[in-house]
């Protein structure tokens, strides 16, 4: 199903809301945030749902027992999942960088680590360079924000990462 501009914004509003009072309720917890990178209109298929699926095992398998709580939401608007964790925020800031640079769709997650304001914690925080752009060596904000590439461009490589990761590379 396509979804409207008014619908993504509407729900960035709503994961916004949702989380500064998960922040308000465990000022002492480290809170995350994943979403699923995947440009265009449709933010729920086959590929997004692999792809949740893949990132919420590795947040578990990362993280492990510091998670203290953890709440997924499967929506047209896209797929999202919030993660208390005892862990400090720049340690935990460390560790969702490690699985987006590490696990091989790790490129299609987005793991956010978000500070008491509702800031994300930026990578050049932790002394990390900002993500690289799936198709060339930018950096992925300046390709978006210059429509560097098309629609159909991103897709076609996200379907051949996805369809990678599922075949076992064959």
């Amino acid at each position: 199903m396509k979804i409207s501009l008014d619908q993504l914004l509407a729900s960035r509003d709503r994961r916004w809301h949702r989380q500064m009072e998960l922040l308000q309720e465990h000022p002492d917890e480290s809170l995350l945030c994943l979403t699923v990178i995947m440009p265009g209109a449709v933010k729920r298929n086959r590929l997004s749902l692999v792809v949740a699926k893949a990132a919420v095992e590795a947040i578990l398998a990362t993280f492990g027992e510091t998670i203290t709580w953890m709440e997924e939401r499967d929506l047209e608007t896209g797929y999202e999942a919030y993660a208390l964790t005892a862990m400090p925020l720049l340690e935990a800031k460390r560790m969702t960088c490690r699985i987006e640079e590490e696990h091989p769709l790790g490129r299609l997650f987005d793991l956010d680590v978000i500070d008491h304001t509702g800031s994300p914690v930026s990578r050049q925080a932790i002394g990390m360079q900002p993500r690289r752009c799936l198709l060339c060596q930018n950096e992925a904000r300046y390709c978006m924000r210059n429509h560097t590439h098309s629609r159909e461009e991103l897709q076609a490589r996200i379907e051949t990462i996805v369809d990678e990761y599922v075949h076992g590379g064959l």
